[in-house]
């Protein structure tokens, strides 16, 4: 990628942006819906199905070219909002 400014690098981190936050709420849905399916607040937390995640992702970002602690700091921070996300859906379902 190459740019002749600062301005042009802002738009594009700015549509990735957009972009980003539509994934973020396509995965917000996938988690309230999961949230029916567990049945008890360990079964939300799921440590073992955290790291497979977490896994999966630095694999990705290792054939991509992505520090593979950058990916694993972004996800462990979405996760975490995410599992609080899901237990309170969860509660709300009981």
């Amino acid at each position: 990628m190459e740019y002749a400014s600062i301005d042009e690098i802002r738009a594009d981190i700015d549509k990735l942006d957009a972009q980003l936050v539509q994934l973020i709420t396509q995965r917000s849905l996938c988690v309230k819906a999961a949230a029916g399916f567990k049945k008890d607040t360990q079964a939300v937390r799921a440590p073992d199905r955290v790291q497979q995640v977490i896994d999966k992702v630095t694999a990705h970002a290792r054939v991509t070219g992505l520090p593979e602690e950058i990916i694993e700091k972004v996800y462990r921070t979405m996760i975490d909002a995410f599992i609080d996300y899901e237990l309170k859906q969860h509660q709300q379902l009981k």
